[in-house]
């Protein structure tokens, strides 16, 4: 199934539609402020298995994201964080950024398996915030990152839908994709330290 969402106004009914589908166990596919993204309800622990077949991962030991639409969200699922960190946090987001950070004990049991941290994004795509405000909680989100290193990210949801319709519920066009993955920003030690530079430009 593809449904078109518009990017700029997302559509109530239609956001509605995607997150009812989250709630039953769906695995769905779409846009975020970065490439398009796997994603599910994080209470699904049978989508979650079925994301990490799709990326050839071991759930054991898979680096999981969560996407959350406010960082007030963030103390539920994570252990106190560092003054110095929260405001760098809150100087980047919402933005193309997955900050590392520590999980409280409740990630795990969720993900089923022994990570103690967690990656955790605050996008700046309207999309995701409108479903995860409809949905009620953080959703799952890992990259669709493709094979093929030539072309790892699709950016045409027409292309992602045909090449994915048969091994996912549902792909949400919101339009072209991008290229680009986020930053991603380690959290768990004494300094902060950049393992990967992405769209987002960091503000220090």
């Amino acid at each position: 199934m593809l449904i078109e969402i518009n990017p700029d106004n997302p559509q109530d009914r239609l956001i509605q539609k995607v997150a009812a589908e989250l709630r039953k166990g769906k695995v769905i596919i779409y846009p975020t402020d970065s490439v398009y993204g796997l994603a599910c309800d994080i209470l699904q622990p049978n989508a979650i298995d079925r994301i990490c077949r799709l990326r050839n991962l071991n759930p054991v030991k898979a680096n999981l994201s969560m996407m959350f639409n406010d960082i007030s969200q963030l103390a539920e699922y994570t252990k106190p964080i560092d003054n110095q960190v929260f405001r760098l946090i809150k100087r980047n987001v919402p933005g193309a950024f997955t900050f590392i950070v520590n999980a409280n004990n409740k990630v795990p049991k969720m993900f089923k398996n022994k990570k103690r941290t967690l990656g955790i994004r605050i996008p700046k795509n309207r999309i995701v915030q409108a479903l995860v405000t409809e949905l009620g909680r953080p959703i799952l989100s890992i990259s669709l990152k493709q094979p093929d290193e030539i072309t790892a990210y699709l950016t045409d949801p027409y292309e992602i839908h045909e090449n994915y319709h048969k091994l996912v519920d549902l792909v949400v066009d919101g339009g072209a994709g991008s290229h680009e993955v986020s930053s991603i920003l380690d959290c768990t030690g004494d300094e902060v330290e950049v393992l990967r530079q992405g769209a987002g430009e960091i503000i220090w």
